[in-house]
């Protein structure tokens, strides 16, 4: 698996955000977007980001939010696994609550700056 997006470049590239804190759902899709990036989502909780995954198709990188509300989006991280999309999570938590399968996912700690998530999405691509 490559793993190469142009530097400060995100065009044509399908990016998933599960997120479920307004704010910081806004400013990490308008980083996106300004980036020539296409948002999918945002969406706040993991029933809906898995339908719109499935509805939409896969994304070419996503960044989840660990913690939504009362559940995790361990569910989401886990399908788009399978299928080779790489991610990387945003938390408010230490890495203690990473399931041990899922530690090799980068994670940023809270509250993040949409600037420095896109600096770590930015080498990231399925393919």
């Amino acid at each position: 698996m490559s793993f190469a997006f142009e530097a400060q470049n995100l065009e044509g590239k399908r990016i998933l955000v599960v997120e479920d804190d307004y704010i910081q759902a806004t400013s990490l899709a308008d980083a996106i977007q300004r980036r020539g990036g296409h948002v999918i989502g945002p969406v706040p909780d993991v029933a809906t980001a898995l339908e719109l995954v499935e509805k939409e198709g896969l994304p070419d990188a996503a960044v989840l939010d660990i913690s939504l509300g009362d559940e995790a989006s361990f569910a989401v991280s886990t399908c788009l696994r399978e299928h080779g999309v790489p991610m990387l999570f945003v938390t408010g938590y230490d890495d203690w609550f990473m399931p041990n399968e899922l530690d090799d996912i980068a994670v940023c700690q809270k509250p993040m700056d949409a600037e420095n998530i896109l600096r770590l999405l930015l080498p990231l691509r399925r393919g």
